[in-house]
């Protein structure tokens, strides 16, 4: 799984017992290379991504290696042979996404070129069957979710990468599972750290936790028109960057210290996050990088008083590897020709076996 934050691969060999998933034998991250996350995150940003074809179908199969890469290093660090491995998931690299204008979205990574290397079979191309069907195609990891987290109380698991993404839960109350985007997690964070501390991210929070919260941003950043969406919802960074938040407040970004500014886009994610949960939520669960950023983690607190906030470690799955752990789930489902997706998650007209196998 390579996310929003196009930091890299995040890779691992789950274990299942028929249709139960029972936990992770091995866990590897490799980065990408700067010059590869540069390129994505620039196509990603696009609000109408321009790349000439040759250029497109060159990062299509640089990203396919990386991901067999990852994958044969996460077998590697447990002595695992590929006869040990039924077959690779891999979302790809989402690079546009907009299942309501060209009902389409696009990951990048060929499978056909992760399964040559690897010699094993890889489900892919999870998200398309699901718009074909009306749906968002996206989040899909609340599926995996209500598979793993779900409990007699009713829930939220919290998924902060570069876009925040939410799932309920209903617990013992009953009812559907809800999920959709949120809006930004750390994709603004992320973006202002590069520009002033000439990092990749905050680390742990740090740089948010030495501003204030500048009132007047804050409010001309929440008052963009997808917080008041109904779902189903999806986005990603074509939207929410910091050519968006300039728009927003044009020529204040520049008239504030950089760390208020940080401070700011942390409040964002944590007021956008804080509005999507029911006044009544008892039990939340945070995964993704956003789970190690310690001034997010206690905005979230002080929003949601009433709340037990842990990461998804307190529910036995490390929170840098559920989505990983999603789409191997995800490539088991259809392994075994079982649905992947939840209409009452991603609008699709009904339940469907996604993706395709390759190799």
């Amino acid at each position: 799984m390579s996310g929003t934050s196009a930091d890299g691969v995040d890779a691992v060999v789950a274990l299942f017992e028929n249709q139960r998933f029972l936990g992770l034998e091995a866990t590897t991250h490799l980065p990408h290379p700067p010059a590869l996350r540069q390129a994505l995150i620039a196509l990603g940003q696009a609000a109408s991504p321009q790349l000439p074809l040759a250029e497109l179908a060159a990062l299509d199969v640089a990203v396919a290696r990386q991901f067999a890469a990852a994958a044969q290093a996460a077998m590697a660090s447990k002595s695992l042979s590929t006869q040990a491995i039924c077959a690779i998931g891999s979302h790809g690299q989402t690079i546009f996404h907009d299942p309501r204008g060209q009902h389409s979205s696009l990951q990048i990574g060929d499978p056909n070129h992760i399964a040559a290397i690897t010699g094993l079979p890889v489900a892919a191309d999870f998200r398309r069957m699901d718009i074909a069907l009306g749906g968002e195609g996206a989040p899909l990891v609340p599926a995996f979710h209500a598979a793993v987290f779900g409990s007699e109380e009713a829930t939220a698991v919290v998924n902060i990468g570069g876009i925040s993404n939410i799932t309920l839960l209903p617990g013992i109350a009953g009812g559907g599972v809800l999920g959709f985007d949120c809006g930004p997690g750390n994709a603004l964070m992320d973006e202002w750290a590069q520009l002033h501390l000439g990092t990749a991210y905050d680390a742990d929070g740090q740089f948010a936790a030495q501003g204030e919260v500048i009132p007047e941003l804050l409010s001309a950043f929440l008052s963009e028109p997808y917080f008041g969406l109904a779902p189903p919802k999806s986005t990603g960074r074509s939207l929410f960057n910091l050519e968006w938040a300039k728009a927003r407040a044009p020529q204040a970004l520049s008239h504030y210290a950089a760390q208020d500014v940080q401070a700011s886009f942390c409040a964002v994610t944590v007021h956008a996050i804080a509005a999507c949960l029911p006044d009544l939520t008892r039990r939340v669960l945070v995964c993704g990088g956003g789970a190690f950023n310690t001034a997010l983690m206690r905005g979230l607190a002080q929003r949601l008083p009433q709340a037990q906030i842990n990461s998804t470690e307190s529910a036995g799955l490390g929170p840098q590897w559920v989505e990983a752990a999603a789409f191997a789930w995800l490539a088991h489902q259809r392994v075994h020709q079982l649905p992947g997706n939840l209409p009452s998650v991603t609008g699709a007209s009904r339940l469907a076996v996604l993706g395709g196998l390759y190799g």
